[in-house]
């Protein structure tokens, strides 16, 4: 920065200055140089210690091998302590090393994650079963959120293993050697869930299952269906037949990676990172080693309880990747993801709050980002937006090595007060959105039409992005906005808000409500498969709801398979998309379809 001489006419400057003069004149202006330059180095340490990768993983990650004496007396500690816990703190992760467990059974409550350390699903064999059921909530599995299971093999002691889930419990690489019941003992209610990478032996029982969502995965058979199941790349699917039975098959996924997966080597903790998959059917690991790399935690910072949005974003700048151990993260500053390849992942449902309204993650416009397993939660401050993919005007190509968002969870309320103007923004084009559920809470605490305002749940601009199984629920005006180009969406599942205290409080210009998912009018090229909304407007059953959907008419914007539903007559919908399809009436939980669009 210049230092700039003093006034003409100051004292110091009448005449021409002595050599002693001269030479005090240039000490002074050293001595000012110097001070003005030290007022812009940053404060804090000249040499920060580096940030060492790797280490343990925390005593929330409890490692089990064949030997470990009491496997099943841990198991059943943690979920009594996390059965009912819905919105409590405990978050744990399961890890089996390689070999064979016999007679357990893995009941995963809230914020458990069960996971194997093999390459392989198969390298981890467990004589018996990972279970999820509702005795917790009188047989309604409606609200078994936040758990999965990953990269085990299971023998179920009775045949046929029992996974009665709604969102957010993804079931991830899997082998069953046995049949999958996806319903609560007794067929109680159950909302929608996930399957991918996985193969079940015998047939999967969805029975009560409202909706569901299975991708690149191989079954037996597939026993019913209630309103909407859809497939893509699944060897054993059942052929499409919408909307009598509710079956969306796609023979194969256009594009999808697989989530990676902490594994072992030899006695070394690695990260394998899938590759990109075009066309994708049937499982990645049933002929050999799984096509990808493996990363070294030594690469990763390994991210624990209290550590600082500023030591987490200096990892970053070094060069490291993250990994979330189980807990709970306060950041004060946004996350900044700015490297390519950059792997950030959670075990046991890490879960990020972002304070005083900051957003709590930004992706650069780079290559092969690839987000999983947290959840982000909002926090009583406004957060005008909680996960960016890319910054506003991104436009870099990343078709040959995309963004991926897996698992990736979000949350407005329930574990108290929380708001956010627009929860995920996908400006990065090519990005691939597989699975994530986006949730403005409609019971918990801090919930109310204004004290978790959330307007907006996922909002895209980037072009050809690829969305497998989307879940938004419950936003005050759009759940879904889609801006960008030639977007794909596989599997949509939405409910409207429940609280909207009258139609006033909806009302959107002169349309009544605000569509669960929009397509901008700008917009040339977009589809969409198996996608329906639901309405349930408890405070006021009155209200009407003109659309689930709407979109240009345009020979490049095409849906198939689309359904709206009012829940018990609790609201209604007029159309199912623009002003196309039968309204819905009565309490009878009927669905209105609409096979194409246009």
């Amino acid at each position: 920065m210049p230092v700039h001489a003093p006034p003409t006419g100051s004292a110091a400057f009448r005449g021409a200055p002595s050599p002693s003069r001269r030479r005090g004149l240039a000490a002074t202006l050293a001595a000012t140089l110097a001070a003005t330059l030290l007022a812009f180095v940053p404060s804090g340490p000249a040499h920060a210690d580096p940030i060492e990768g790797g280490g343990d993983l925390g005593p929330n990650v409890i490692v089990f091998d064949p030997s470990t004496p009491n496997i099943q007396g841990r198991l059943d500690e943690v979920f009594k302590q996390q059965e009912s816990a819905q919105f409590g703190s405990g978050r744990y992760q399961f890890l089996f090393k390689p070999g064979t467990y016999n007679g357990l059974n893995a009941q995963l409550g809230f914020y458990t994650s069960v996971s194997g350390l093999g390459l392989s699903p198969d390298d981890v064999s467990i004589n018996g079963d990972v279970t999820v059921d509702a005795g917790w909530f009188n047989g309604n599995a409606t609200q078994n959120f936040w758990r999965s299971a990953e990269n085990l093999s299971l023998n179920p002691v009775n045949g046929t293993n029992r996974w009665a889930v709604s969102q957010a419990a993804p079931f991830r690489r899997m082998h069953v050697k046995g049949g999958l019941n996806l319903a609560p003992d007794g067929y109680g209610w159950a909302s929608g869930g996930y399957i991918a990478d996985s193969k079940i032996d015998g047939s999967v029982g969805p029975y009560s299952q409202q909706q569901w969502y299975t991708r690149d995965s191989q079954v037996g058979g597939w026993q019913n269906a209630v309103w909407n199941m859809t497939f893509s790349g699944v060897e054993g699917a059942p052929a499409q037949s919408f909307p009598d039975p509710p079956y969306t098959t796609l023979e194969t996924t256009p594009i999808s990676r697989e989530k990676p997966f902490l594994h072992l080597d030899g006695d070394a903790y690695k990260v394998f990172v899938p590759e990109k998959r075009t066309n994708a059917r049937g499982v990645t690991w049933d002929s050999g080693a799984p096509a990808g790399s493996s990363i070294d935690l030594d690469q990763f910072y390994v991210v624990k309880p209290g550590a600082t949005a500023q030591t987490i974003n200096a990892a970053l700048d070094q060069g490291l990747n993250l990994l979330f151990t189980p807990g709970v993260y306060h950041v004060d500053e946004t996350i900044e993801v700015n490297r390519a390849d950059t792997v950030v992942l959670g075990l046991g449902l890490a879960t990020i709050i972002p304070d005083n309204g900051v957003t709590a993650m930004k992706v650069a416009d780079v290559d092969g980002v690839k987000l999983a397993g947290f959840l982000i939660d909002a926090g009583p401050v406004n957060s005008e937006t909680l996960l960016e993919v890319g910054p506003q005007g991104s436009s870099a190509d990343h078709s040959a090595n995309p963004t991926t968002v897996q698992d990736v969870f979000i949350r407005i309320g329930g574990a108290g007060p929380g708001k956010a103007t627009t929860s995920m923004v996908v400006n990065s084009d090519d990005t691939i959105i597989d699975h994530t559920w986006v949730w403005r809470a409609d019971h918990g605490d801090g919930v109310g039409w204004e004290t978790n305002r959330a307007d907006f749940g996922v909002r895209v601009n980037g072009d050809d992005v690829l969305a497998t199984g989307l879940f938004v629920e419950h936003f005050n005006k759009y759940d879904v906005e889609w801006y960008g180009e030639r977007g794909r969406t596989i599997f949509f599942q939405n409910e409207k808000a429940y609280d909207a205290p009258n139609q006033a409080a909806i009302q959107n210009g002169d349309t009544k409500g605000y569509a669960a998912y929009r397509v901008d009018d700008s917009v040339e090229q977009h589809e969409g498969w198996g996608m329906g909304s639901y309405c349930y407007y408890n405070v006021d059953p009155t209200i009407q709801q003109h659309n689930g959907f709407q979109a240009p008419v345009k020979p490049g914007v095409k849906f198939h398979h689309l359904l709206v539903v009012s829940l018990g007559g609790q609201g209604q919908y007029e159309r199912v998309i623009n002003d196309t399809g039968e309204p819905t009436s009565g309490t009878s939980t009927v669905p209105s379809v609409v096979v194409q669009f246009p």
